[in-house]
This record gives structure tokens, C-alpha cells and sequence, in this order.
């Protein structure tokens, strides 16, 4: 550890001592104190560290460009005095390579007494020479012309989201090869829209929201570059010049307005094509850059272009599967019977990650003896698939549980076989089927369990346990076996929950952990209304880090005063 000798003592010494890099910084950010693993991996000597504004001097973009002080979160730690930690962050090498970290920044007490932060960071990956403009300006040699094309395909195929695709464009070629990047879509409807115009400045790319949204429809005559783009007829440049003349078009309007606003001197317009249609167009305009842009330039942002439109067309294709999957899940669950006595309510609740359209589901209906038949059920899996699959259980459910007066057991039998037989196309599932009667002021729930987490039974007073009874395998696992019931006699004012694996399942913690604490929680909420009372519960015991989604239903036993 190297540092000025007011920085002594345990804190030194363990420093040292660590497996990873680290720093010490004062109230202003100067670095006080560097070991020397973090000089190692920094690949500066201590006397080019010690003394330095460690933001100005090591953090920067993933372009190798100084990142503006106003977005640095280890800045703001070390200023705050609080305690932060991220990823994704640049550094810049002694040598001048990029280092990615992982860091952590937090308040530290020294000998001395003096205000200072301790960082931790350790590598995230390879070192990367950072891609800066050539003294050309915006001309790229032949090797950053090859690193860009590759950059942008790995970047468009990391994800599934159009818009987020459509930003990873923008953030490839600002301010690389440009000082403005413009997106124009068209809708499926054939209508245009301005999506972003993006501006390089001080190192980032700030979104001028004013100049964008709703654009005139495109003009099927007119040889106006963006027109033409649009329309998918080819490439163009355009300056403030080519719209000086009388407009031919809204459109034309539009873009003479943006050359104004922008100050772009040089701009070339190229189609964003599908393998089918045309998407829109990529405009990309030199305002600060002086060189116009030239025959290269365009081949360079057409082949990106292409290399988008095959990444967004996936994008487009997958959201419109996942769109008709989410509206078929949608309309596939129920509204729930008016039965007396038995308030109900339900909650749905969809993956965070929007790409999990799946097979949780759940049931409820009024059988013909008056007894009020719940369901809760999970398909596995998280597609299409998944939820054609969720809808056959649940209408052969129904229509064996309506036609026939047997027990919850004898029900799931039959729909055992029903999954064996191809009858429903079901890889895996688990369920609990049950029946809730009344009969002479007595409440009494029976069910079976095929694999699924166990119904939890929570009384007025608070008493909450689960119903581990009447398990039994998964649905289709061992259709020749025999299924238990179970049965419990319901209080007044007893809350029964049914609820899928998303509620309690968690990466950072046990299953166990995870029924614990929604059996504290439902026990603390007993006297809540059955509506705030389901709410309160889903807020409070889906884990943060939860990928699944979840169905919950809450029926609570309230006999009415005559009964």
C-alpha cells in the first residue's frame, strides 16, 4: 500500500492485504492511498495515482471517452458519504486500455480521522482499446469499420425489445461517426414516426425530445431523400440545401424544420429494411464533425442497417407471438362465481421479464351441489406452449369437476390419464383442486395436491398453517395411482390462499424461507379486507429477484348471519 504517511494504521495494512484493487479517496475525490493490486491492475505506478482526481483521471466510457462527472455514481458516493456498488464501469489503463470493473464504494474511517471513501474493483472481463475518433475526424480505418459492424451485431441480437434495439443503434454510431442520429418507424398501420433524435454532447448521447413524434404519411412521389428511404427505394445524402426549395411534402417540412434545429451541414439517409417490409430510416447528420459524409460512409450505415433490420424483424416477430400469448392468457382467466358466504378475490400478476408468457392459472366455479370448486395450477414452461397447454387442464377440469360428483381426488385422477392419453398436450404440471361446501353453519374444504406448493389456511385471529395434507405427484407423473384427499373444517372468518411457485420462490433464499415468510405475512394481515388483504400480501412476500409469474387466490369464510 502506497500513500502519504497521515494515511497509517489497520486500514493501510488490510488494504494491502486484500485480493482485489483498491483505492482511497478524499471529501474532494483525490486519491490519498492506492494498494497494490489496484496498481497492478490499473497499471499505474502509485506516484501517478496518489495526488489525482481518481474520476478525471481513471473513469470513463465504454468508447474510452471521459464520462461526464454528473453521471458517475462512484463520484457521487464519494461525495455523498454514502454506500454504492455497480458494474459496467470503464477505467482507463495506464497503457490506455479499457479495464471493465465491478466496484464498491463506501465510507471509511482512517487513522487520521479524515473523510475519505474506500473503492474496490476488480476486472469484469477482457481489457479493450477504446474506439476513439481517428485525427481524421469522422473517417474510420478499415479495422474500426470491421470492429463497428461486429459491435452492432452483438449489441442488436442481445435483446428482444425494439426500442431498447433501436438505442443500442443510436449509442453505436454517436458520436462515432456522427454528432446526430435520427430514427423514423413506420407503424403497422403505415403511419410515421419520428422515434429518436439523438445528439452527441460533452461524451453522451442526449435525446432532443421536442423534435421528435408523429410525422406526416410518406408521399409515393417524392425523390426527397427521407421519402424515398421511407419507402425503401434507396440510400441518400441530404444537406440544408436539398430542402431550401418549395416542400413537396409534410414530410419535406419536417426535415427542413430538423436541419434547422439541429445545425447538421452533411446528413445520409438510408432504409431500415426487414427481410419483408421496410421498418423505416436512419439518418445520420454531421453538424461539429466537419468532413461530410462520403460513398463509404453510406456503405458503412447500410450494412448496419441491414444487420438492424434482421435483429429488429426478430424483436417485431417475438413480440407478436408474446402479445398473442399474453391475450390468450388474458382471456383464458376466469371471473370469479357469487357464491354466499365465500368472499373471493384474485390477483395475476405477469414475469417482470416480459418475455415469460406462461402457464400459471387458476379456477373457480359454482358446481351444481352449490359447493364452489378452486384451482390453482402451474404448466411448465414460459411460451405459447405453456399457456395452450394451461387452457386444456383447466377446460377438462371443469368439465370432469361439473359433469361428475366425485371427490377433488377422483377428478385430478381422471385428468391424470387425460394428460397421458394426448387428450391435453401437458408435458409437466402441478395443481390443487379443491371443494369448498357449506352445509348447517360448517364451512369444510377438501382437496388433492398433484406436486403443487400446499394452500395456506389463515384464521381471524392469525393462526396461519399450511395444508400438507393430500399430496400426491405431479399431474401425468403416475396416472395409475391412486390420489388422496384431504379435509379441513373452515372457521369464520378463515382466509384460504392458493397461490403459484412465483410467490415464494427466490434466487437468494431457501424454499422454506420463502413459505416462512409468506405464512408471517398472511398471519399479520388476517384482519385486513379480503381485497387489501390480497394486495398487502403480493407486495409484501414476492421475492425482488422473482423471474415467474404468479397467481394468487384468497377466499375468505364469512357465513352470514342467518347461517
Amino acid at each position: 500500500m502506497r500513500g502519504p504517511d497521515g494515511v497509517q494504521g489497520d486500514v493501510v495494512r488490510a488494504l494491502d492485504a486484500l485480493g482485489t484493487g483498491a483505492y482511497l479517496a478524499d471529501a474532494q475525490g483525490l486519491i490519498v492511498a492506492v494498494n497494490v493490486r489496484g496498481e497492478r491492475l490499473l497499471a499505474r505506478p502509485a506516484a501517478d495515482l496518489v495526488g489525482q482526481d481518481a474520476h478525471d483521471l481513471l473513469h470513463r466510457t465504454s468508447c474510452g471517452e471521459p464520462m461526464p462527472r454528473a453521471q458517475c455514481r462512484i463520484r457521487d458516493s464519494v461525495l455523498g458519504g454514502d454506500t454504492q456498488q455497480g458494474e459496467d464501469e470503464w477505467l482507463e489503463r495506464g497503457d490506455g486500455t479499457l479495464l471493465p470493473v465491478r466496484w464498491l464504494a463506501t465510507p471509511c474511517d482512517t487513522d487520521d480521522r479524515s473523510s475519505t471513501t474506500l473503492i474496490l474493483f476488480h476486472s469484469a472481463g477482457h481489457q479493450k482499446r477504446p474506439v476513439q475518433r481517428s485525427p481524421s475526424g469522422g473517417r474510420l480505418s478499415e479495422l474500426e469499420r470491421l470492429a463497428l459492424l461486429a459491435e452492432t451485431t452483438t449489441l442488436l441480437t442481445s435483446t428482444l425489445e425494439i426500442h431498447e434495439g433501436l438505442r443500442h443503434l443510436i449509442t453505436l454510431v454517436v458520436p462515432r461517426i456522427a454528432d446526430w442520429a435520427v430514427i423514423d418507424l413506420i407503424g403497422e398501420q403505415g403511419e410515421v414516426w419520428r422515434f429518436a433524435v439523438a445528439q452527441a454532447e460533452g461524451g453522451t448521447v442526449v435525446f432532443r425530445e421536442d423534435l421528435q413524434g408523429p410525422m406526416p404519411p410518406v408521399p409515393q412521389e417524392s425523390q426527397m431523400p427521407l421519402s424515398r428511404a421511407l419507402r425503401g427505394v434507396a440510400s441518400a445524402f441530404a444537406g440544408p440545401e436539398t430542402y431550401q426549395g418549395p416542400p413537396d411534402s409534410g414530410i419535406a417540412m419536417e426535415q427542413r424544420r430538423l436541419f434547422e434545429a439541429t445545425g447538421m451541414h452533411s446528413a445520409v439517409v438510408v432504409p431500415l429494411r426487414t427481410l419483408h417490409d421496410v421498418m423505416g430510416a436512419v439518418t445520420l447528420g454531421r453538424s461539429a464533425q466537419p468532413e461530410r459524409f462520403t460513398a463509404m460512409d453510406a456503405a458503412l450505415l447500410e450494412d448496419i442497417a441491414r444487420r438492424a433490420g434482421m435483429a429488429l424483424e426478430n424483436a417485431r416477430l417475438y413480440q407478436r407471438q408474446r402479445k398473442v400469448a399474453e391475450t390468450m392468457q388474458r382471456h383464458l382467466l376466469p371471473k370469479l362465481p357469487h357464491a354466499p358466504g365465500r368472499s373471493m378475490t384474485v390477483r395475476y400478476l405477469p414475469a417482470p421479464d416480459a418475455s415469460h408468457v406462461g402457464g400459471d392459472w387458476y379456477d373457480a366455479f359454482t358446481l351444481v351441489d352449490g359447493a364452489t370448486a378452486l384451482a390453482v395450477g402451474d404448466v411448465v414452461g414460459h411460451d405459447l406452449e405453456a399457456a395452450a397447454g394451461m387452457a386444456q387442464l383447466r377446460n377438462i377440469l371443469r368439465a370432469y369437476a361439473v359433469s361428475q360428483q366425485q371427490p377433488p381426488s377422483k377428478i385430478v385422477e381422471w385428468l391424470d390419464h387425460a394428460t397421458t392419453q394426448g387428450i391435453a398436450e401437458v408435458s409437466m404440471a402441478t395443481l390443487v383442486f379443491a371443494r369448498m361446501t357449506e352445509n348447517a353453519g360448517r364451512c369444510e374444504l377438501s382437496w388433492t395436491n398433484a406436486g403443487h406448493p400446499p394452500p395456506l389456511l389463515v384464521t381471524h385471529e392469525g393462526v396461519a398453517r399450511y395444508l400438507t395434507d393430500g399430496q400426491g405427484a405431479l399431474l401425468g407423473l403416475m396416472p395409475e395411482q391412486a390420489r388422496p384427499d384431504a379435509t379441513v373444517e373452515l372457521l369464520p372468518g378463515s382466509t384460504l390462499i392458493l397461490y403459484t411457485d412465483g410467490l415464494i420462490e427466490s434466487r437468494a433464499s431457501t424454499l422454506d424461507e420463502g413459505m416462512d415468510r409468506l405464512s408471517r405475512h398472511a398471519a399479520a394481515l388476517a384482519h385486513r379486507p379480503l381485497e387489501d388483504f390480497t394486495d398487502e400480501l403480493l407486495a409484501r412476500s414476492r421475492p425482488p429477484d422473482n423471474d415467474d409469474d404468479v397467481a394468487l387466490l384468497a377466499v375468505r369464510y364469512v357465513p352470514s348471519p342467518s347461517g
